[in-house]
């Protein structure tokens, strides 16, 4: 997918997000909800002018960064290597944010039937999943994928890190998606802790790997 085309769908999703917002304006609360915590229940509450706008607003500002970000960067040559799986993340990305959206602004319309965990686990699995595709595409860059000094240093070190890196999202991603039947701390737990634990494990091994080809 090229960037003029992702950036047209992001827009016009972004744009519908915000004129959806406008259209259920006098159905809305003053008060809306925006947080929930692990047993599905609200803790958390915002004004309606931000919980029309803001996540619009939150992923305009994402979309901004991940267009300029990596046209900053000195390897940007390497970014273009795998933009196309980038765009789609950052098509994927907007997607998943404007759901979260449109389930914040259903609820706050008294839709409340749904459990927010439930709703979100499998997109967020299936996100994970994709990121671990785009891992074991990308090349040496500095904005995108596992940027450890010890990756950023060399191209072995980071090919390695992102293959293996590859594998542990997209297993953290599929207990994601498991977790989602489950709900609470079973699915905090199969969230969270698969992918706290890849991200040390990768740190760990890239680290490992640069001693490695530093004493060779």
């Amino acid at each position: 997918m090229t960037t003029k085309t992702t950036s047209i769908l992001v827009l016009l999703m972004i744009a519908v997000a915000v004129i959806a917002g406008a259209l259920l304006w006098n159905q809305l609360p003053e008060q809306m909800a925006s947080h929930w915590n692990i047993n599905d229940e609200v803790d958390g509450y915002i004004s309606k002018f931000w919980g029309v706008f803001l996540m619009p607003l939150v992923v305009l500002g994402m979309f901004g960064l991940f267009i300029a970000l990596p046209n900053m960067d000195p390897l940007k040559a390497n970014i273009e290597s795998f933009r196309s799986a980038f765009n789609l993340f950052i098509l994927l990305i907007t997607v998943f944010m404007l759901y979260i959206h449109g389930l914040t602004l259903a609820w706050s319309l008294g839709n409340q039937s749904f459990k927010m965990s439930t709703m979100m686990l499998p997109f967020m699995g299936i996100l994970f999943i994709f990121i671990g595709y785009l891992l074991r595409q990308a090349k040496r860059n500095f904005f995108i994928g596992i940027r450890t000094p010890w990756t950023l240093s060399s191209d072995s070190v980071w090919d390695k890190t992102h293959q293996l890196g590859s594998v542990l999202f997209m297993v953290s991603g599929a207990l994601a998606f498991v977790g989602s039947f489950f709900g609470g701390m079973t699915a905090f737990w199969l969230l969270f802790v698969p992918l706290m634990g890849s991200t040390l494990a990768l740190v760990i091994y890239s680290y490992i790997l640069y001693r490695s080809e530093t004493k060779a």
